[in-house]
């Protein structure tokens, strides 16, 4: 990103050869961005990251299936980069419906596919991964229920790729967005794809950039570091370093589990345990609420989210737990721990150990 920060600061819409050269670099990230997904480079658009993302394509699919006779179907556990826009267009008429999840956090597929509606026209919208839990969603199965009905699919796919193996010719989403800081990009870039020949009205108008898709100057130095983290998230997918995360991430759990066992269950994994992402672990602790727990944590060195009577930070959303239909203690005792490519056997070891330590020394 340097290049672009640090003299390289031209235009990628001039005709001038400094302006090709940054026009050049944004076209080579797009390509690597299509990469990481089996995307073509024409159907990617740069965003400002994946909250814009989600509303440009819920809005497009909105202005598309119009407000009379359509209808619209979400899971209970999305991010309220969704859930919000689309409780905006129940606000003016639209009628939603939210699919329910099973305990583990993954859709309801009998119920989701009553919502699906085959005599009316409609979109539905299922994250691939849930941010807080992990938990991944039945795409494949998800993408028949709604493409049999003729509707469009949007899947909001922030918290799984560059994480999991995410491929748009696999899986018949007609929209789908990401956001580069979720695998070690910047922030404030995303992306969202449109496959070809899908229908689309944009949300930022303006000079035409992004093929007349998305108005507004290119942040190009956020949009080449995108790429340059787009090419190590497929490196690690293809050599199975995302693996190694997951049983650290294992490691992790069992090492708290061994720490405060205590006669009880008091360490309990949240999610499926066979369909997440190895990147999470996501925990109540009995006894321990999160609103201690996570200042304390951070005191000892070690940063986590969670939730208690109050927020806990911004960063998580808390509704998927109470969609799981987990109790309040569990919900509010609920602590999020994240993993990177670069996380060491003897960092989880270490964490295992301060969190075990405070956790004690809060319980007495």
């Amino acid at each position: 990103m340097m290049p672009f920060l640090a003299g390289q600061w031209h235009s990628p819409a001039g005709a001038y050869r400094s302006s090709v050269r940054v026009r050049d670099a944004v076209e080579q990230a797009r390509s690597e961005v299509a990469d990481l997904i089996g995307a073509t480079p024409e159907e990617i658009v740069f965003t400002s990251g994946g909250t814009e993302a989600n509303n440009t394509a819920l809005k497009s699919l909105a202005r598309e299936v119009g407000r009379t006779h359509s209808k619209i179907v979400i899971s209970a556990v999305e991010h309220r980069a969704v859930s919000r826009p689309v409780a905006a267009m129940r606000a003016v008429g639209f009628e939603v419906e939210h699919a329910a999840v099973e305990a583990d956090g993954r859709l309801d597929l009998e119920a989701f596919s009553t919502s699906v509606d085959r005599t009316r026209p409609g979109f539905a919208s299922v994250m691939w991964a849930n941010d807080g839990t992990g938990v991944l969603q039945p795409l494949a199965e998800v993408a028949g229920v709604v493409k049999g009905a003729g509707w469009f699919l949007h899947s909001d796919a922030i918290a799984a790729a560059g994480r999991v193996k995410v491929r748009v010719g696999e899986v018949a989403v007609d929209f789908l967005t990401l956001s580069a800081h979720k695998f070690h990009g910047p922030k404030g870039v995303g992306a969202l794809y449109i496959r070809g020949g899908t229908p689309f009205e944009p949300m930022m108008r303006g000079c035409g950039q992004e093929g007349g898709r998305r108005g507004g100057a290119e942040n190009v130095a956020a949009i080449v570091g995108f790429g340059a983290a787009a090419v190590l998230a497929n490196e690690a997918l293809a050599n199975g370093t995302y693996d190694r995360v997951e049983a650290l991430r294992n490691r992790f759990e069992d090492g708290l589990e061994a720490g405060l066992e205590d006669g009880t269950n008091r360490v309990q994994r949240n999610g499926s345990s066979e369909h997440r992402t190895g990147t999470v672990a996501n925990v109540s602790i009995a006894g321990c609420r999160a609103a201690d727990l996570v200042p304390a944590l951070d005191e000892a060195g070690i940063e986590c989210a969670g939730c208690g009577g109050e927020p806990v930070g911004k960063e998580l959303e808390w509704d998927p737990l109470k969609a799981m239909g987990c109790d309040q203690d569990r919900v509010e005792n609920a602590v999020r721990f994240s993993l990177s490519l670069f996380t060491t056997e003897e960092e989880i070891d270490e964490a295992v150990r301060r969190v075990v330590a405070t956790v004690k020394r809060l319980s007495n």
